[in-house]
């Protein structure tokens, strides 16, 4: 009896633990545990944007697998009069073009603008590659990188479900 009861214990424990695992969303603890320290993080593939030093870095299993200049969204939008800056927080990469994606929304009216190798994590925002890299966040709120690092994000890291994190400007 007493084993019956043990083992009734040890399942409603791995039950109670899978659950709390599922139910907590991991890479945000991990996040709120990082800082400029080196990466924590749970899941397997986490990209990380951090926009104060226009940085990129890709982890896996929390080791920095690769990283690069990256630019955010810009302060303020003059064609659009407001804020453009990237949402911060945890997002989960829900949708990927490749070399020929494009721009829905800008330019203003008629889109069209180039981002390669696309990697939607948020609506309407994603990492690309583009070419105008100033060392200032001034896009539309994607993330944007070099082509090369856009190419091989989109090829050999980034698939539908990893993990972006974007942190605090």
């Amino acid at each position: 009896m007493e084993a019956r009861n043990s083992r009734k214990l040890l399942y409603f424990y791995l039950l109670a633990s899978s659950f709390l695992f599922a139910g907590f969303n991991s890479v945000a603890l991990a996040e709120s545990l990082i800082s400029d320290q080196p990466y924590l993080t749970l899941a397997s593939n986490t990209f990380v944007f951090n926009p104060r030093n226009l940085t990129w870095t890709a982890l896996s299993n929390g080791k920095v697998i690769k990283s690069g200049k990256a630019i955010g969204g810009s302060r303020y939008c003059r064609d659009i009069g407001r804020s453009c800056k990237t949402p911060t927080g945890t997002y989960r990469v829900y949708s990927k073009g490749g070399a020929g994606c494009r721009s829905s929304r800008y330019p203003v009216g008629r889109g069209g603008a180039k981002m390669p190798y696309c990697m939607f994590f948020a609506k309407n925002y994603a990492v690309h590659g583009s070419y105008e890299m100033p060392n200032y966040n001034a896009s539309h709120g994607c993330i944007r990188v070099q082509p090369d690092a856009a190419r091989w994000l989109n090829q050999n890291f980034m698939q539908i479900g990893t993990t972006v994190i974007v942190k605090p400007y």
